[in-house]
């Protein structure tokens, strides 16, 4: 399996390929996102942390996915308009993905693979930070807010590297 998500293509919410290799040089946060999930609020922490740390090079990613107690059951345009009325988010959205199962994305399978704890995504909104080559250097549980001491520690260092 690839040490670096930059092979994979991925396509954005408004059904356009994109490989991800058009995010080198940029520190992202990948994360599987969903409207009517308890940790939907951290659409507010991301988009902050996209304002925030976005001319460094950081770049929020939102994968909506239902697999976690259906609570994604949208289409790409109804999530689109929820996370911006809602939420303002103006960070990079895409195609709903499966982050587990039989289904799963080439991106999920390689982001559960390459840092520990390896294995299945648990549920929405866990983070998955990759640094400026592309490979996958930190993965963040759900429960672990976008304003978490730890993780801005962590995306902090990686955007000074």
């Amino acid at each position: 399996m690839s040490a670096t998500i930059s092979d994979i293509a991925v396509k954005t919410i408004d059904g356009k390929e994109k490989k991800l290799a058009e995010y080198a040089g940029k520190v992202l946060l990948i994360v599987n996102v969903a409207s009517y999930c308890g940790y939907t609020s951290q659409y507010s922490g991301l988009e902050e942390l996209n304002h925030k740390y976005g001319d460094r090079g950081l770049k929020v990613l939102g994968f909506p996915c239902n697999d976690f107690g259906a609570q994604e059951p949208g289409t790409n345009e109804e999530i689109a308009q929820f996370s911006e009325t809602k939420y303002g988010v103006t960070f990079d959205m895409f195609d709903k993905v499966h982050a587990k199962g039989s289904s799963q994305h080439p991106l999920y399978q390689t982001l559960t693979s390459c840092v520990a704890p390896t294995g299945d995504v648990a549920w929405n909104f866990e983070k998955f930070l990759v640094n400026k080559q592309g490979e996958v250097v930190a993965r963040f549980k759900s429960g672990v807010t976008p304003n978490d001491p730890e993780l801005i520690q962590a995306i902090e260092a990686e955007l000074a590297n």
